[in-house]
């Protein structure tokens, strides 16, 4: 192998120009020959026996040449990466150079690498810090909380009103003709939630159980594209009305909700949850920011594929969310008429950030020269053991020794930013945005509808943490996907793939 010829280009991008010499080049036509005999067939030879002179006699010489190619770029490739030491995102473009023959062959191979990043200010930076505070108002939000998830379910014989749940048989037709994922038995349909069709819930109530109904409905423009914009009758049978039935907020509720005997100790341990919780998200918050003004201030060419790959991150995050809920994804794109590219070009520019940061980080870890000893890394292991709520044998098989280093690395140039931090003061909000996003996980993800492109970038830039923060994937997803779980940027292009490329 020999590099011929290296050329830097714009964001972050190199191509190479690669030579394979005649001899590499028949080692890899030697084991072509082994792999791909089986399949030749020779007049007077068995399948397979055929000696390789007498195949290339009857075929040409050329006859293993695509499959040495395979055979022999990604090792050349490689070889080219690591005699550079270039430090590679992805997979490479591949491109024959000139014609393959018994001499050899060249190509040219085009990818992408980390950027060289110019630090900014990072120490002395100012952000604001929300100072926190708990109501008596957000406690009793929360015990309102606890009540409904306790409530009980009571069948009434009357027309169902907003806040009943009615429980339904429904189809759809368009056109006179039922259509796909327009069906539904013993659904039950919380009135007033919005989890419908707009105007399917308002047309539900007022009826009784044993009543039947045509619905007439026209299906938002923004909806999956076989439905949108179109009116629809659904066929509604309401089986039965039921109301929840709160329980009484006193001592005894207390007992039965928790390890409590009185309610003025639940009350006082939510108050301290919760003021833990939102210092937490405060302090989270507080080193968000400072990691993103100390972002704004690198300056490197960003390649393009790490921007697509945060992208598919925020989308593989949306993805576990919803299957964490017990819905399909697919099934969930169906019902909400979610389109994904939308979601992946809204979530672009929070991607952009994102990387920024972890550009940032590693930037300083470099700077600063910080390590992770092995005690750190194992007392992080620990932590995430308890996290996760697994033995941490277990909680190693699926995060190695690397990915952990990383973390506890991440974790200390966030805590240089923050000890060298100025804080400024802040606004106490009025909302907790803890308070939201549980409020907002508390609702099924399948009974949403449709989101605008907004709603998809808000998800992405909620989604959002310093490369510090970044808690290794969730065991259970991991125990779940284990064959999907995500790959390190490649530096060895498929054979195969290769060979296609070079056509």
């Amino acid at each position: 192998m020999t590099v011929k010829n290296v050329e830097k280009l714009e964001k972050s991008r190199v191509a190479l120009e690669i030579g394979v010499d005649a001899e590499e080049f028949e080692a890899a036509v030697a084991k072509a020959y082994l792999k791909i005999r089986s399949k030749i067939s020779v007049p007077g030879f068995r399948p397979g026996k055929a000696p390789r002179k007498m195949v290339e006699k009857m075929y040409g010489p050329e006859v293993f040449y695509s499959d040495a190619v395979d055979e022999a770029l990604p090792g050349a490739y490689e070889k080219a990466i690591e005699s550079e030491k270039l430090d590679t995102i992805g997979y490479p473009e591949l491109e024959l150079v000139g014609d393959v023959t018994k001499d050899g062959f060249a190509f040219k191979a085009t990818v992408a690498v980390y950027p060289d990043v110019k630090l900014g200010k990072y120490k002395g930076v100012s952000a604001p810090k929300e100072e926190v505070k708990v109501t008596a108002e957000d406690v009793k939000g929360r015990l309102d909380e606890m009540a409904e998830r306790n409530a009980r379910m009571v069948s009434v014989d009357r027309e169902a009103k907003k806040g009943d749940t009615a429980v339904i048989d429904f189809e759809g037709f368009l056109d006179g003709k039922p259509f796909a994922g327009g069906k539904g038995e013993n659904h039950e349909l919380e009135l007033g939630s919005g989890s419908f069709v707009p105007g399917f819930e308002d047309q539900v109530i007022g009826m009784k159980a044993g009543e039947e109904k045509d619905i007439d409905i026209t299906f938002p423009e923004d909806y999956q594209k076989d439905l949108a914009g179109k009116a629809v009758v659904f066929k509604v049978k309401c089986n039965e009305v039921k109301f929840k039935e709160l329980p009484a907020l006193d001592d005894d509720f207390a007992k039965d909700v928790s390890e409590f005997d009185t309610l003025k100790e639940l009350e006082d341990d939510i108050r301290k949850k919760l003021e833990e919780d939102r210092q937490k998200a405060a302090d989270v918050a507080y080193e968000n920011a400072l990691i993103e003004k100390v972002a704004d201030t690198i300056d490197c060419e960003i390649p393009e594929i790490l921007i697509e790959q945060q992208c598919k991150r925020f989308l593989d995050e949306f993805k576990s969310r919803v299957a964490a809920q017990g819905i399909p994804y697919d099934q969930y794109v169906k019902m909400t008429g979610m389109d994904e590219s939308k979601f992946m070009e809204e979530g672009r520019e929070p991607a952009l950030r994102q990387v920024k940061m972890d550009l940032a980080i590693a930037q300083i870890i470099e700077q600063e020269k910080l390590e992770a000893t092995e005690e750190e890394i194992e007392s992080e292991y620990q932590k995430l053991s308890g996290f996760y709520g697994m033995d941490v044998d277990k909680v190693k098989k699926y995060l190695d020794e690397s990915a952990v280093r990383t973390q506890v690395l991440n974790t200390k140039a966030v805590a240089v930013v923050v000890d060298n931090a100025k804080p400024a003061k802040a606004t106490a909000k009025k909302q907790d945005a803890q308070d939201e996003a549980e409020e907002k996980a508390e609702k099924p993800a399948a009974k949403k509808t449709a989101k605008k492109a907004d709603a998809a970038e808000d998800k992405a830039e909620k989604a959002e943490k310093p490369a510090a923060k970044k808690a290794a994937k969730k065991a259970d997803a991991a125990e779940d996907k284990e064959e999907k779980a995500e790959k390190p940027a490649a530096k060895k292009p498929a054979a195969k793939k290769t060979a296609k490329k070079a056509e």
